[in-house]
């Protein structure tokens, strides 16, 4: 069994599509940009998000993002779309001049579970631990 090279923009010859060589990741997932989080309370929205199947976030260029990991319905099993005349506008505006199709899917951060977000809400607000108070010792009555 001989390993196939990848294919790379590069070697795309003309009339050639870049999508005819890919999994389709863009139709695999959707991501919506939310807000900055800038408190624990919100921290732990977030973390309610991920309690949730399929759904990370990451944060790239200062950015913060809800991703649901999901498969478009239209998505042929040739990884090609079912309905690529009619498809929505969103889709049409998009290109493979920038997408993920050789990218390394590195993110500033990426959160894929609510033990991961605890444990950054803890590094970013921890909570303040009460003090202690002394133990009250009894002194023995002299007489």
């Amino acid at each position: 069994m001989t390993a196939t090279k990848r294919v790379t923009r590069a070697d795309l010859k003309p009339g050639e599509f870049l999508c005819d060589h890919c999994t389709a990741k863009c139709c695999r997932y959707f991501a919506l940009p939310i807000d900055t989080p800038d408190s624990r309370e919100e921290l732990e929205n977030i973390r309610w998000y991920l309690l949730h199947e399929d759904v990370s976030i990451f944060v790239d260029e200062g950015t913060w993002f809800l991703m649901v990991h999901t498969v478009c319905r239209k998505l042929r099993s040739d990884n090609l779309c079912g309905i690529y005349e009619t498809r929505p506008q969103i889709c049409r505006d998009y290109s493979t001049d920038n997408c993920e199709y050789d990218g390394d899917g590195c993110y500033d951060q990426l959160f894929e579970s609510p033990e991961q977000m605890w444990e950054y809400i803890e590094a970013v607000y921890p909570q303040k631990k009460p003090k202690k108070k002394p133990a009250r010792t009894e002194l023995p009555i002299v007489s």
